[in-house]
This record gives structure tokens, sequence and C-alpha cells, in this order.
């Protein structure tokens, strides 16, 4: 018998069969009206080329599609860059509880005492694992929390006479979102360079301060798995001129626990909640991205804060120097809640081990695999290990894309490829803390037989993936030119 997953699922229209039904539905019992007394006769179609199903057939074909999905909850997911843990499933239950999934954002505050509750404890936890004095958790996502951040930064420099610096430092190893948070925000964005170890080169930020500069963005540890050990000598020449320190958090999942931003010198960050803690990651969403602060920058955060009252938990919108609101209600209260309940099941001193276990897996894999494909940075890496698929290339014409590829056909969802730019040929791998020893070494066994077939047999790298629904694709095309509407065949006469 054929692997399903390997077959090619044809669209309910190529099954449809006309005057099929999936549901019957009983004869009307109140009097009949036609379509044209209902609604206007401009917006009737004349015809509607619906599917004609029955129901097992239906059923049969939203259930191979699901079986074709790959999701963490199937399988190792390498990817880096974007954390992909798992989600404990008693948190997926929590957040499915009627008390908290149907509450209703007009509700009083006197009515939503326990979600209130939550969010306050929330904001402080967020806090102090952060190291800084307050937190909104009203950001949606990871670049939205970057962009009140920036917001922030513009509103205090504006407050104490500071509005003509324009300027946002961002090295060249930043996530991508970072020079398009502080374009968004209305600030001018200046490179700065790597040095050879991989970090921020200190010579090159020296050079580029001045009056101008609003602020630094800075990942930590960094893109390229590095832990940017001159932190304290950035933030002080940051605040020296005059500027503030921005924490890009994606990569917290490698310190959470151990190490604070706040301790380092940075002065606001955002959290992605689904890569540090837990909540459902991809597909656009939906997401949460906290932004703590230092006090300097408190009057500014957005409205609503939740605060304690002797009457209870309210909604404080009157905060005067507040840059506005930024979401409707509560935020994406279930995405906190949900990792409101996987910090408590840790606690403050097992928290740790997540940052632990996420070093120890990449650092695993970084050594068992370095005498197959070279590392960008051949030292401890923090939680995620970047390869290069350089010398595969000169030697056997075989890119990262192909060795991306090829993972699938071991059941291993591709790693994230070509990022950072600044390393050719790049494989950014992320194990996180929740993958087992056997697991690993299953991935690492399919990473040196692909490294000894690139070897004996290129073409069959270059050509893979071989075992999926569909083989490899012309990406340019794909991209420039995407089929994704359905269309009838022609009609033969």
């Amino acid at each position: 018998m054929q692997d399903p997953s390997l077959t090619h699922e044809r669209l309910l229209f190529e099954i449809s069969q006309p005057g099929r039904l999936g549901v019957e539905l009983p004869e009307c019992d109140v009097p009949v009206m036609s379509l044209e007394s209902l609604i206007p006769s401009a917006q009737i179609r004349k015809d509607l080329p619906l599917p004609e199903l029955s129901e097992p057939e239906v059923i049969r074909h939203f259930t191979h599609l699901s079986q074709k999905n790959y999701s963490v909850d199937s399988g190792f997911y390498p990817l880096g860059s974007c954390t992909m843990k798992y989600n404990p499933k008693v948190n997926e239950e929590a957040a499915r509880h009627p008390g908290f999934a149907r509450l209703h954002p007009y509700l009083p505050d006197a009515q939503t005492q326990g979600a209130l509750e939550v969010l306050y404890d929330m904001q402080n936890i967020i806090t102090e694992i952060a190291g800084m004095d307050a937190t909104s958790l009203q950001p949606a996502a990871g670049a939205h929390g970057e962009l009140l951040g920036l917001m922030l930064i513009k509103a205090y420099h504006e407050d104490h006479g500071q509005g003509q610096r324009d300027t946002i430092i961002v090295p060249e190893a930043a996530h991508g979102t970072n020079p398009a948070s502080a374009a968004r925000c209305g600030y001018k964005t200046l490179t700065v360079k790597s040095d050879a170890r991989g970090r921020v080169d200190l010579a090159h930020l020296k050079s580029e301060l001045s009056d101008k500069i609003a602020g630094l963005m800075l990942t930590n540890p960094n893109t390229l798995g590095l832990f940017e050990d001159d932190i304290a000598e950035i933030c002080d020449l940051i605040h020296g001129c005059g500027g503030l320190v921005y924490c890009d958090g994606a990569n917290m999942n490698a310190l959470v626990g151990r190490a604070r931003p706040g301790d380092m010198g940075f002065d606001v960050m955002h959290f992605n909640l689904h890569k540090t803690f837990s909540s459902p990651h991809g597909g656009g969403g939906p997401g949460s991205g906290p932004v703590a602060v230092k006090a300097i920058l408190e009057p500014y955060l957005p409205t609503p804060q939740v605060v304690k009252t002797e009457n209870g938990f309210v909604l404080e919108h009157n905060i005067p120097k507040t840059v506005g609101k930024i979401h409707g209600f509560y935020g994406s209260f279930l995405c906190i809640l949900r990792s409101y309940l996987f910090i408590l099941y840790y606690g403050k001193e097992r928290l740790k081990d997540v940052a632990d276990n996420a070093v120890l897996n990449a650092n695993y894999i970084r050594t068992e695999l370095k005498d197959h494909f070279d590392v960008a940075f051949d030292e401890i890496c923090m939680h995620e290990v970047i390869f290069s698929a350089k010398r595969q290339q000169r030697e056997h014409g075989v890119r990262a894309l192909d060795v991306a590829k090829r993972l699938m056909d071991f059941g291993y969802h591709p790693p994230t490829i070509y990022f950072p730019l600044i390393v050719p040929e790049a494989l950014m791998i992320e194990p996180t803390e929740t993958e087992s020893r056997q697991t690993l070494d299953s991935f690492i066994d399919a990473m040196k037989q692909i490294a000894e077939d690139i070897v004996s047999d290129p073409e069959i790298v270059k050509s893979a993936p071989h075992f999926t629904p569909v083989r490899k694709l012309d990406e340019a095309l794909a991209a420039r030119q995407p089929c994704v509407c359905w269309s009838p065949p022609p009609v033969a006469v």
C-alpha cells in the first residue's frame, strides 16, 4: 500500500460529481419565499460552481490533508531563528476553559478579576525575568513589540528635548524585523559590522556615535548563536552618547532564568512568548510580544495597564504620557495565559533548566556534526548553531538549499537557511530544550548520511526531495508566478 502522505491529494473540485450530496435538509416548515424576494437581484449569482460531494469524501479529503501537515507535534523541527518548541497540552486545555476562552472583552473589571489577576501576575513575572521595572502585555507579536519599544524610545527623547535623535543603530547580524521596525517608527537605520568573532565590531560602533543616535537594537544571544560578551561596554557607549539600548528578546530561550537583559544594561526589550515559554507558533498568529522597560520608559507605556487597587484589579487607562493604545482590550490574552502556566509549572528555580538544556542540545549537535559541516564560529554556542555548506558548494556543487531539501527525505522539517546573511550557505539549527538525546542522535545520523551522499553521489542531494508529494520546485518561478487558484479544465467539445 502506498503511503497516503506521498500521494497528491486531489482538490474537492476535482473529485466533485454532479448531484452528489453530503447532507439533506429537512422539509421546509415555513412559507417558501423566492430568492429574488430576499436578496437584491444585483447580488444574485447566475451560477455557483461549488463541489458536490458525499460526507465521507469530504471527511477523507480533509483527514488526508491533516496527515500531510508537519508540525512539532509530529516530528523534530530543527528550525533556527524561529524557535519551535513543544507546547504542553495541559496549557491548551486551560486556554480552552470557557471561563477564559469565552471571556467577553466588554465585561466590567469587577466580573473579570481572575483574568486581570493573571495579567497582573504576568506583568510582574515578565518584569522580573527581564530584570526591568515594568511591562506591557499589549503587543500582538514580537515585531509589534519592537515597534512599541522604539515608540517608547522616541517618546522619551522628545519628552527630554532630544527630538533631533533620528537614527537607530542595527548590527548587520540583526533580525530582519529590526531595521523594518525602526523605519516604521520614522527612524533612519545605521548598520554596524560584525567583527572576526561574530560580535558587534566595537571600533566601528564607536566611530558612528553622535548626538543623532536615538538608540541601538541588539539581539543577545545574537543571530550567529553567540553571546555578545562586550554587552556592558556596548551599553555604556550608547548611554554615553545619550541613546538607549533595545534588546531583541527573540533568543531569550538561551538565557531565561539564567541572565537578565536589564542587568546587562538594556533599557527596553520584547519577548516572543512562543519562543521562550509556551504558545502556538506559525501560520501568522495569534502571537504575543510583551515589552519590558526600565523605570525611565515606564511613563510612556501603552494603555491599558493592569493595576491592583484596594477594590481589586482594574484596567488603568489614565496614563498621562502614554504612547497610546496599540491593541484592543487585554492583548492576546490566551497566548499570555499559556505562557503564564508554562512559567508556573517550572517555577523560578527550574526555569533555568529550559535555557541549560536548549544550550546543551545545540552544542551537542555542534560537536557531533562539526567534522561533517563547517561551523561558522566554532566555539561554545548558545541555543542555536550555524553551519555553512560553503565547502560542499565549492567542492561538489551542493548548496544549503539542497541539504535542507534532502532532510525532508529523512522525515525532518528543513532548518532555516541563508540566515544570517553574513554566513555564506548558512544552515541554522535550533533544537530547543524539548528534544531527547535519541531524537538528536537520529537527526545527527541523517545529517551525516547527507554529508556522505554529497561526496559519493551529489546528484541525489541536489535533486532532493525524492519522497514528498511535491518534488523540488523552481523556487524563483514559484515565488514570482504563484499559482494558488484552481481553474476548471477546459470542457472537451
